[in-house]
């Protein structure tokens, strides 16, 4: 659709930024806050770039006024952040830390005196240790009951000066990459265990919600979700079959189990004939269905492009000869679009994972494991890349948007979108122009998704401060202020907004009546 003119970003929207409790926090072991599995893992060997921790990260647990008044000048409406929930259950189901909850409650009220509305997140992926090791966390309904107990004793302690609420962060990404890719913790490669896993960490979420909507009837909750559109490499049948398969397997199999309480029916099936499928009881079945999301929070950064599994054809067949064609089109369009390949300008690697965690798969070029023969990914020749290898896709944006609310039907927040590059500082001051152009693209293209009907809550930039970047150390920054830390974990941690801070601070001003207009 095109429109000569776009509507208005709706009055009261929610602009903000984001960030997650072991990226920033620091303080890992202060106050009586108990491990996280993220706490272990990261002081393992290998399982990070140069073996970079949280346990100081940015050191927003002592700066906290800091970073508040920071946000207040940028003149954020919304921050939505993570409740580490060791620091408020040290044991993950024992007593309640109360140095723990008043750290909340001042990041809580601060916002809140500052004009900015606070939208915590229960679980960004830092599980309690203690149960880990008691009870192989996710992998145990005894952690469900767990969740549930951290939970009440969030909603009963702030459910009264918090309206929006989001209960588990990208459940996609942190089940496959801890039970299938071996990335995350517990670095487990059991598939069967990772949808068992993945089936628990559903029932906790409706069981969170289930209770919110008994102890808070004026709040909003909803979980967030790794979302990406799915692309055929071309208009050979079979890969839009493949295009079709990934978006059930990649999106469905979780946003249907969210927002409609039951597991799509063909990557079930699928499922079930290899039998790796999770057992889902009547009880099960019944909490699942009974808990409705109020809306659907979005962390969107790319989609990605597929065909057909090459384990279920010739080599030789015309669809593969129709894909050759297909990647001998590539190095022209390459060089139209700009798209990198697979090493930075420097060589480096670009991921220290080498795993592509919103599209569920292996990068380009990668086999997939053969549990789930349905797709294989490919390289898209007609977008750009970022100096990491993530696609920059504005328009998949709009289509994202469009897409699940058609599906679905409920309110949008967009809890995350942002350009993760290795900023450089010049003269005290950071020039990040190629990130305001990828959050202005893609704010246009929410913009245009906002005027063909899309319901949309609010939009959380990823992210406020510099943060770790769980595997890739601190290199890669994703913030509108720049924080002096480095891969040593050595720096001055000062603050300093960068030029996109500023570019956001008048967006804001003018609820984005500024964009795709020169500034002054």
């Amino acid at each position: 659709m095109h429109y000569e003119k776009l509507d208005d970003y709706p009055e009261g929207f929610l602009w903000g930024a984001s960030s997650a409790a072991y990226q920033i926090e620091g303080a890992a072991a202060e106050d009586g806050k108990g491990s996280s599995i993220w706490d272990v893992y990261a002081h393992e060997p290998g399982n990070t770039y140069k073996g970079t921790t949280g346990d100081v990260a940015v050191d927003h647990y002592h700066r906290l006024v800091e970073d508040l008044d920071l946000m207040k000048r940028m003149g954020l409406k919304a921050y939505r952040f993570s409740v580490a929930w060791s620091r408020v259950i040290p044991t993950g189901d024992g007593a309640v830390n109360p140095a723990g909850l008043n750290f909340y409650a001042r990041l809580i009220d601060g916002l809140l005196e500052r004009g900015i509305q606070p939208v915590p997140t229960l679980y960004h992926w830092d599980l309690p240790e203690a149960l880990q090791e008691k009870y192989e966390g996710w992998e145990s309904r005894q952690c469900i009951d767990a969740f549930e107990k951290y939970c009440r004793i969030m909603f009963t302690t702030f459910g009264d000066r918090v309206k929006y609420w989001i209960t588990i962060n990208e459940q996609n990404v942190f089940t496959s990459m801890g039970y299938r890719w071996q990335l995350h913790p517990p670095k487990k490669n059991d598939v069967k265990t990772m949808f068992v896993v993945n089936h628990h960490v559903n029932l906790a979420n409706a069981r969170a919600i289930t209770l919110f909507h008994k102890l808070v009837p004026g709040g909003l909750i909803g979980p967030s979700f790794g979302y990406g559109p799915v692309y055929p490499l071309n208009s050979d049948p079979a890969n839009v079959l493949a295009s079709v398969n990934a978006d059930d397997f990649n999106n469905n199999w979780w946003l249907d189990v969210y927002c409609r309480g039951e597991y799509p029916y063909f990557t079930l099936k699928a499922l079930q004939r290899m039998g790796i499928a999770p057992e889902v009881s009547a009880a099960d079945d019944a909490l699942l269905r009974s808990a409705k999301p109020d809306f659907l929070g979005v962390n969107y950064y790319h989609g990605g492009t597929v065909a057909e599994n090459r384990l279920d054809r010739p080599t030789d067949s015309a669809s593969d000869k129709a894909s050759e064609a297909d990647q001998a089109d590539k190095t022209d369009a390459t060089a139209k679009t700009g798209t990198t390949g697979e090493k930075s300008e420097k060589g480096e690697k670009k991921e220290f994972s080498g795993i592509d965690p919103y599209l569920m798969q292996p990068k380009e070029g990668q086999a997939q494991t053969p549990e789930v023969p349905m797709f294989q990914s490919m390289a898209n020749p007609y977008v750009k890349k970022s100096a990491w290898g993530w696609e920059i896709d504005p328009v998949g944006f709009r289509i994202a948007l469009r897409q699940l609310f058609e599906k679905y039907g409920l309110p949008l927040f967009v809890t995350e979108n942002g350009l993760g590059a290795a900023d450089k500082v010049e003269n005290g001051e950071i020039h990040d122009s190629y990130r305001i152009k990828y959050l202005e693209d893609h704010l246009l293209a929410m913009k245009e998704a906002v005027t063909d009907g899309v319901p949309v809550i609010g939009y959380c930039a990823w992210s406020f401060t510099d943060l770790l970047s769980w595997l890739n150390g601190y290199r890669k920054r994703y913030g509108f202020v720049y924080v002096d830390c480095n891969d040593e974990q050595s720096g001055t941690l000062d603050r300093t907004p960068k030029d996109s801070f500023f570019w956001y601070r008048d967006i804001i001003k003018t609820n984005g009546g500024l964009l795709g207009k020169e500034r002054a």
